[in-house]
């Protein structure tokens, strides 16, 4: 049993998704019960006119504008959108006190594609575009991240598909625990690229409408792109003044089912919530929110239900997908959501199911339809699940006096 020694706490967020730039108007557009899901626009491909997406309506040159990027030489999309939501992370922090170890942790799944889609021809027949030769490494946006914010302490990118920035954070969290570094910026980026829109298309699971997770009549998930970071701090170093909420748990599972889909049963996600709780020393009783993983698929929204019944039974805490307001995101939900599931702690909120109207065949379990203002929303729980079974949940809680 983890014995809550050094405490890590969270001091600041960021974040850029297809519902707006920054945390004020995410969080606005969530009350708002708007979906940032339309008309795919930016990404050039085939498939533009045939599917929606949760895409972020700027430019590669208007966020090269709103970065605020001093070097923009061969940058991909994916990285502009890293530095505008770290940027807003760390605002208000001393960020680069030489006697704070300090480190990045980023998660990603598809960094290196977008410059590849579009300049592949152009390398194999001439070297007109070398500039963009870096950019093909998956850590790139965290080097650029970090070179922008000054960061010279550790740093390292983590890809496990869509769990990744949650495994970004769940790892920062680790190293401040070890007492390896005092503060961490950890999270995620991801881009729109045609590879990703192409791929999950031909498996059969983009639905050409807003996505229905946990619906009966579910028929998969709208691919979307943004950033999040958050700022983890160790208890001798985080300012009370700054102190949002805190990481109290955190859990990790890998159920090696099969390449593209998590184990049926459930097993394998409830592994991931269990061990959470259990790092955290709380009760399953005391979780007031599920911010689930919910992609809309057959096979991962049947496993996370399954998943959920097995931990909190017939009866769990209020439940709900927010992917179909942002799109899923890949390699960066999990930080775009550990940014909800802060918001749903500080405004006592648990945000709508968008677009359920009938229960699984398998479950009785309903999500969250509709906005709902807690009485008190103290330990929210943010499941992110990936292809090969790679679970990881994260669980959020209010610092009580």
């Amino acid at each position: 049993m983890n014995q809550r020694k050094n405490k890590v706490f969270i001091t600041g967020m960021g974040i850029i998704s297809a519902l707006g730039i920054g945390v004020q108007q995410n969080l606005e557009r969530l009350i708002e019960g708007k979906s940032g899901i339309g008309p795919i626009r930016q990404l050039k491909t085939r498939l533009s006119n045939e599917l929606i997406a949760g895409e972020i309506h700027y430019s590669n040159e208007e966020l090269i504008d709103l970065s605020g990027i001093k070097n923009k030489e061969g940058i991909s999309r994916s990285a502009l959108l890293g530095i505008i939501a770290a940027r807003e992370a760390i605002q208000n922090l001393d960020f680069n006190n030489p006697k704070i170890r300090t480190g990045l942790i980023s998660g990603t799944t598809a960094e290196a594609m977008t410059n590849i889609e579009l300049y592949l021809k152009d390398f194999l027949s001439n070297n007109n575009r070398n500039e963009f030769i870096e950019s093909q490494d998956w850590g790139f946006s965290t080097e650029i991240i970090a070179k922008e914010l000054g960061i010279t302490g550790y740093q390292t990118t983590i890809n496990t598909a869509c769990s990744s920035a949650a495994n970004a954070i769940m790892t920062g969290a680790r190293m401040i625990k070890h007492n390896l570094l005092d503060r961490v910026l950890v999270g995620g980026t991801d881009a729109l690229s045609k590879v990703m829109l192409n791929g999950f298309h031909a498996l059969m699971i983009v639905d050409p409408e807003i996505s229905k997770p946990f619906d009966r009549d579910r028929r998969g998930l709208n691919i979307g792109e943004g950033s999040a970071f958050l700022v983890l701090e160790s208890e001798k170093i985080a300012h009370e003044k700054n102190i949002i909420c805190e990481l109290r748990g955190y859990g990790n599972s890998n159920d090696a089912y099969h390449l593209t889909a998590l184990s049926p049963d459930g097993k394998g996600t409830a592994m991931a919530m269990n061990n959470a709780i259990t790092e955290s020393g709380l009760k399953t009783t005391a979780i007031n929110y599920i911010n689930a993983h919910g992609t809309g698929t057959a096979n991962s929204d049947l496993s996370e239900v399954l998943g959920i019944e097995n931990v909190f039974g017939k009866n769990p805490p209020s439940f709900s997908s927010t992917k179909p307001f942002t799109g899923h995101t890949l390699g960066s939900a999990g930080a775009i959501e550990g940014v909800f599931s802060v918001l749903s702690i500080q405004n006592n909120l648990v945000f709508p199911n968008l677009n359920f109207s009938q229960k699984m065949d398998e479950t009785e379990l309903i999500p969250e339809t509709a906005l709902e203002k807690a009485i008190e929303i103290n330990h929210v729980l943010s499941n992110s699940f990936g292809f090969g079974g790679n679970n990881t949940s994260l669980l959020f809680s209010k610092v009580l006096s």
